[in-house]
């Protein structure tokens, strides 16, 4: 039997219960992601690392990116948003490297750190920037391009954009690379195709017009490199070596198949895993170092299946 005491006692400590939970709840805090989209199986691979560090960490993460990496203005749109619902810090992958400063000089403003990831600012407001290597990377892959066609012939490029860091770095890796170490390779075009695989298929098919005797394409993210794909695959272009970038399941199933000779992985659960637990130590005013390398790898289909090789590659 309860007694009247006993009730209240007992509804006393339930709402102690349910104040504490909701204290809990009030008490995490909140980080934004904002990507650069959410078209490529990249991003998805970077939201899954960043949801495991919430869970592990115990913060709110919320990740959200335009549906095209064109739209720059609906991205600023989103940081905006960010911004406004006031974030202990925030994470950004710019698609502009200089579109996004005013918003950034906000966000120093109120005390909010930066944390840049996969594509860096021309702005020393970030706390620190969570990418690849892009531009050794894709050296990597210039020599992997060299090394596939004998070390002399005509070759071009598909890039996603001229315009954030990702695609200026992957431009400029492989063109220096050639360049400084392959004379007799020579790049007879570079196109971007917003790294949209459609566009870039239709640029693909008109380089291949205009230079018949083409060694070889290098694409140089997920969009870029399927659209590579597909324009050999419809033109039934023969011979031509394409070397990609990023992972997924149509590139993995392309060098299966021969069509792609391989491509250059990076490590995106690794990166959103790293970019959340970058903006925590952030918040505790810890020294972050100006860059967080993620990491890199060549594969191709003598090695993908490779543990350390597969780990980082997702579909």
């Amino acid at each position: 039997m309860f007694t009247r005491r006993t009730l209240l006692a007992a509804a006393s400590a339930t709402a102690l219960m349910l104040s504490a939970s909701l204290a809990t709840a009030q008490d995490k805090i909140l980080i934004p992601l904002v990507s650069k989209g959410f078209q490529h199986q990249f991003w998805q691979a970077v939201k899954a690392g960043a949801d495991q560090a919430a869970a592990e960490f115990g913060v709110e993460v919320t990740f959200e990116g335009p549906d095209t990496e064109s739209q720059v203005d609906r991205q600023m749109d989103m940081l905006s948003a960010a911004l406004a619902r006031q974030p202990a810090a925030l994470g950004f992958a710019a698609l502009d490297s200089q579109a996004a400063t005013p918003l950034l000089r906000q966000a120093q403003e109120a005390g909010i750190p930066v944390i840049a990831f996969d594509s860096g600012v021309d702005s020393d407001i970030p706390t620190t920037t969570v990418t690849t290597n892009n531009v050794a990377a894709a050296a990597l892959a210039a020599d992997k391009m060299a090394e596939l066609i004998g070390g002399a012939g005509k070759v071009a490029l598909v890039v996603h954009d001229q315009t954030s860091r990702t695609g200026i770095d992957r431009r400029d890796g492989f063109v220096n690379r050639m360049a400084e170490a392959y004379p007799d390779v020579e790049i007879v075009d570079i196109q971007y195709g917003g790294g949209d695989q459609l566009m870039s298929t239709e640029i693909t098919k008109a380089m291949l017009t205009a230079h018949p005797d083409m060694k070889g394409i290098f694409g140089a993210n997920e969009g870029s490199a399927l659209g590579v794909i597909n324009a050999v695959r419809e033109t039934n272009t023969q011979g031509l070596v394409v070397i990609g970038y990023d992972s997924g399941a149509a590139q993995k199933a392309a060098i299966k198949d021969g069509l792609m000779a391989g491509a250059i992985t990076q490590s995106p659960v690794g990166m959103g895993y790293e970019t959340v637990k970058a903006a925590i130590a952030a918040t505790k005013g810890e020294t972050l170092p100006k860059t967080i390398d993620s990491g890199f790898a060549w594969y191709d289909a003598t090695n993908m299946d490779a543990p350390e090789i597969a780990a980082v590659l997702y579909d």
